[in-house]
């Protein structure tokens, strides 16, 4: 336990680690010292003086070092001027007063002074309702302004910082929180201040604007209405939104969330989501979110969203009632049963996925998880410990990030674990190419694709970075599946593992593996039992299949192929797709948004959501058609109460016995306080009332018994001379059924693109932006070439959900889309 200090805050007796500055021990407790610029996530800096308040210090005698007494009690000496609450740190037997009279009055000064140019448009202000400045002017400020109305300057009222970030330059008063945040947090310095004086202004640093994928959490911490969302501007008045809790759904971290709804006109008088907040989680999100999480939700909404369940008559799908359409596909699946197979994604809920696995295991069918990565078997075994954070991590402890660029696959992980770095703790970087992470890293190692096993091994050779790595007091290893497939994810996996095993960093918090998973609920899917198969399309041709939230016909033309010689297709999703356009029959589920349940991370947390819409049309939630399905089939699940299935979940599944809803939903106290009460502190982000969820138990913890599978030796997909290899990559905004509908991201979707070392482009003949064709293993697709310095030569990146198949390393050729000849001809790869 740190050294704790004891000082008075307006006569009240405070006890606080030693460091605390006295705005945050105020905080504590329960004292509020007005702030604009301080926020406690951020470095302390004193520019706004909003928390000036006055300070004594016990009086030490020069001669002797000891304090001086005066009537047996300290004597206390005051600076003659106020001193900022925000940027002094508490000291033994200091003496705090924040409502003196000349405290006010130099705290009335300062909003006066905030105001002498700030415009009087509360009224058509989207701050307004949620704003610091407008309730701190209320209770500190002047009752009316001593400075002339003619002198005030205008500024622009409508400047895009980004294509999702807009700034209105006359309500900025330079706090610099926005600035602050993307260098000291997000650790992207892509704004900075312009001018001087009072002509000061906020301006973006980088081309793009506003670069950055954490540039909605500036919207979150301004205190005033200078920065706002082109998402939610103009959109709503906060006094009119619900508000209520719910987890991100966008990758594996498992973000806590507040989805703000509002019933309105323009949407036919539905209730609607009108924006994604934050909803503080210190072990999972802290108070952030990605820009991606933050505004892909217009999915939920779409126009192509199905609302009734169809069958195909005729050649065509056609309405029908929930009765019929259930009554066709157990039909069809009991005349199959040994060719019944489910498939399903990471997209699911815990209890959808069980019903799921149930119905397939009464059936004697397959539940086979749509995923191209492997390894979640042994994130059981030797996942991190329960009581794993990374916010806690630093000096003296060890993270591996391997075959995983965190930036696009899980930024809010990237940003946790650059922070932990900062903090001291060794972080190394394995991958084989450059990644954002890199500069934050003690050790960057690179190694060509295919050899992410060989790597992971060498660190039991004797090295500086293995024997850091070794020593250290917790060890987390990120794996993920950059340039992988099914089989090479999984031996990485456990090559991962048997590190981590060697080095005893398993069984305890924050120690242990952690899968980057494609979806969110892929490690629940691990746990429920659904598994992935190396050849899909065996699996699928032929059978008689149920789909549930994946679309195997619009991502790849191989199974697509392969399901058209299927004996029967049953398709359960929210969206229309190209696999619903062949189906048999078509069930609507629920989205998240109108529903509730549960997701696991890729840290084994489980956590809860909740409805925040109704649903919509007929839909609904995946469990419950499951459940009518089976029914149909003599099979009875549990399908009326998703916590009724949870229990039931919880009770067949190892090490989640001791889980409900209600602990799920259980909290405790989290600092920094944030809270709605208090927007000056800690910004407009949601205090957690629903839940912090509760991590698993992984067998090593457990005590059980953990046996790592040896590592298949399978030799590396090279390029041979004049050859190219084709390898999947993860794009954080890519054209995925949950990205597309959301058009405010469509310019950071952008277009396709491969990407080549620029010496394989020139031997090739090719320049940067050029269109090419690319084809693969079946695979034929358009896009624009990139350069990229930091690949290995004859290797061309290939980003998934960008509109060509890729799902493992595979030979490849380009041509220039102007172009007949060959510039590399089939899979020899021979110069013409």
């Amino acid at each position: 336990m740190s050294k704790q200090v004891t000082l008075s805050i307006n006569g009240i007796s405070v006890t606080v680690p030693d460091g605390t500055l006295v705005a945050d021990a105020a905080k504590m407790a329960g004292i509020d010292i007005p702030v604009f610029c301080h926020h406690p996530k951020l470095e302390p800096v004193g520019m706004c003086r909003m928390c000036l308040v006055e300070i004594g210090r016990p009086m030490l005698d020069r001669a002797s070092g000891q304090v001086v007494m005066e009537n047996g009690q300290p004597k206390i000496q005051f600076m003659p001027k106020l001193e900022t609450a925000c940027t002094n740190r508490v000291s033994e037997g200091m003496v705090v007063m924040t409502v003196s009279d000349k405290a006010k009055d130099g705290q009335k000064g300062t909003v006066e002074f905030l105001l002498t140019s700030h415009p009087l448009d509360c009224p058509v202000c989207d701050k307004g309702g949620e704003c610091p400045l407008q309730n701190l002017t209320m209770q500190f400020g002047p009752g009316k302004s001593r400075f002339i109305y003619d002198e005030k300057l205008h500024f622009e009222k409508q400047v895009p910082l980004g294509e999702l970030i807009w700034l209105d330059r006359e309500r900025c008063i330079q706090c610099a929180r926005c600035i602050r945040f993307q260098d000291e947090v997000a650790g992207e310095a892509v704004l900075g201040f312009d001018e001087r004086g009072r002509n000061t202004q906020i301006v973006s640093l980088s081309n793009p604007g506003f670069d950055s994928v954490f540039s909605g959490n500036t919207t979150d911490i301004c205190p005033v209405g200078a920065l706002t969302t082109a998402d939610f501007r103009f959109g709503a008045r906060p006094w009119e939104l619900k508000a209520q809790a719910s987890i991100c759904t966008q990758c594996p971290v498992g973000c806590n969330t507040t989805l703000n709804t509002r019933r309105e006109a323009k949407a036919g008088g539905d209730v609607v989501v009108k924006r994604v907040m934050p909803r503080q989680n210190e072990e999972v999100n802290e108070i952030w979110l990605c820009d991606k999480g933050r505004f892909a939700h217009h999915y939920t909404e779409s126009k192509k969203r199905l609302a009734r369940p169809m069958i195909r008559k005729e050649e065509k799908l056609a309405r029908a009632s929930w009765d019929a359409a259930t009554k066709l596909a157990a039909e069809n699946f009991v005349a199959n049963k040994k060719d019944f197979v489910v498939l399903a994604s990471g997209r699911l809920a815990n209890e959808d996925l069980f019903n799921l696995k149930s119905l397939a295991d009464h059936a004697d069918g397959t539940a086979i998880l749509y995923s191209d990565m492997g390894g979640g078997d042994l994130t059981q075994l030797v996942g991190v410990g329960a009581g794993t954070n990374i916010g806690k991590m630093g000096a003296g402890d060890a993270i591996l990030v391997v075959a995983s660029d965190l930036y696009e696959e899980a930024p809010i992980w990237w940003l946790r674990v650059k922070q932990a770095a900062d903090r001291g703790a060794t972080l190394i970087v394995a991958n084989p190419r450059e990644t954002k992470l890199d500069k934050f890293a003690k050790f960057t190692i690179r190694y060509a694709y295919g050899d992410e096993v060989k790597t992971i091994n060498d660190f039991s050779r004797k090295s500086k970075i293995a024997d850091e790595f070794a020593k250290a007091k917790n060890a987390i290893v990120f794996f993920g599946s950059e340039g992988l497939g099914l089989n090479g994810s999984s031996t990485l996996a456990s090559a991962c593992a048997t590190l981590l095993k060697e080095t005893d960093h398993v069984g305890r918090p924050n120690n242990g593996l952690v899968g980057v998973w494609q979806r969110a609920n892929e490690q629940g899917a691990w746990e429920v039992g659904f598994r992935p198969v190396p050849d899909l399309e065996k699996a699928l041709k032929g059978k008689a299949v149920y789909i549930v939230g994946a679309d195997p016909v619009g991502d790849d033309p191989n199974l697509a192929k392969a399901l058209k010689g299927a004996k029967f297709i049953a398709v359960q999703d929210v969206l229309e797709t190209a696999t619903t356009e062949i189906a048999d029959v078509v069930f609507p589920a629920q989205v998240y948004t109108e529903r509730e349940g549960t997701y696991i991370s890729g840290e084994r947390r489980v956590q809860r959501f909740y409805p925040a819409v109704p649903p919509s049309g007929d839909a609904k939630p995946d469990f419950a058609i499951t459940s009518q399905v089976a029914k149909q089939m003599g099979v009875i699940l549990e399908g009326s109460s998703a916590s009724v299935v949870f229990d039931i979940l919880a009770n067949s599944i190892e090490g989640m016995a001791d889980l409900s809803y209600a602990n799920l939903a259980e909290v405790h106290g989290q600092w920094p306080i944030v809270g709605r009460g208090d927007l000056y502190y800690g910004g407009t982000t949601y205090e957690n009332t629903q839940g912090l969820g509760v991590q698993l138990v992984p067998m090593a913890q457990a005590g059980g018994t953990v046996r790592i599978p040896k590592v298949r030796k399978e030799a590396a997909l090279r390029p041979k001379d004049k050859e190219l290899i084709a390898v999947p990559v993860t794009k954080l905004y890519d054209r995925g059924v949950t990205i597309n509908p959301a058009q405010l991201l469509n310019e950071r979707v952008g277009e396709a693109t491969v990407a080549l070392h620029p010496a394989t482009a020139k031997k090739m003949g090719l320049e940067t932006g050029a269109r090419v064709k690319v084809s693969f293993d079946g695979v034929n697709g358009e896009a624009l070439l990139k350069m990229d310095d930091t690949i290995s030569m004859g290797v061309v990146l290939v980003p998934r959900s960008m509109g060509m198949a890729i799902r493992e390393p595979v030979t490849a050729r380009i041509l220039p889309k102007e172009r007949r000849d060959g510039v590399i001809q089939g899979v020899s790869g021979k110069v013409k």
